[in-house]
């Protein structure tokens, strides 16, 4: 059992309260976050303080813990957990860099802002707030972002979690990277 469809029926079972589905649900679910956290990490230096593992850890608990939640599809699952992980990263990075508030944020790329090594924990937290800025003016495409970066979602997976179409996320994606390099270029 490992297609998307099967996560489904888990998820759902789950939901209804079915402890057998969670046990079966674990190891699947573990094993797609730690695909999710070495993706996130895999540019970091060796010895970085925050390791896939411990991601993919955090993440789980978090998620397990959710209280009140109906799962759709594994889609909807893998979307909470990209918030859950995006969190995460983010309260990493502002430890790492608490000694130093007020240093100013540096200009940096999509790509690079999730680099999350301790030297970069600052471009970490310009993203975080230009995705917050994101989501006060357009919240589709602020989750349009999260759910494509620190979610691994598909354009597939990202227009089922919205409720909207593919070429509607194709499009909200193109203008979000957009809108984020010109605020994390501004400084």
């Amino acid at each position: 059992m490992d297609t998307s469809s099967d996560l489904t029926q888990l998820l759902l079972a789950w939901g209804d309260g079915d402890r057998e589905a969670l046990d079966e649900l674990t190891p699947l679910i573990y094993r797609e976050l730690k695909k999710l956290a070495k993706s996130y990490l895999r540019r970091e230096r060796e010895g970085h303080t925050l390791q896939p593992t411990a991601l993919a850890h955090e993440a789980f608990i978090k998620l397990i813990d959710q209280r009140n939640v109906r799962w759709r599809n594994r889609a909807h699952f893998f979307g909470i957990a990209a918030q859950a992980m995006r969190r995460i990263l983010v309260d990493h990075a502002r430890a790492r860099l608490a000694g130093k508030r007020g240093s100013g944020g540096a200009v940096v790329s999509l790509d690079e802002a999730i680099d999350v090594s301790d030297s970069r924990a600052d471009q970490l937290l310009a993203l975080d707030e230009a995705l917050k800025r994101l989501a006060q003016l357009d919240p589709n495409r602020g989750r349009v972002i999260e759910l494509r970066y620190f979610g691994g979602l598909t354009l597939e997976e990202t227009a089922e979690v919205l409720g909207v179409s593919r070429a509607t996320v194709i499009r909200e994606w193109r203008m979000a990277k957009a809108w984020l390099y010109g605020e994390l270029k501004k400084g």
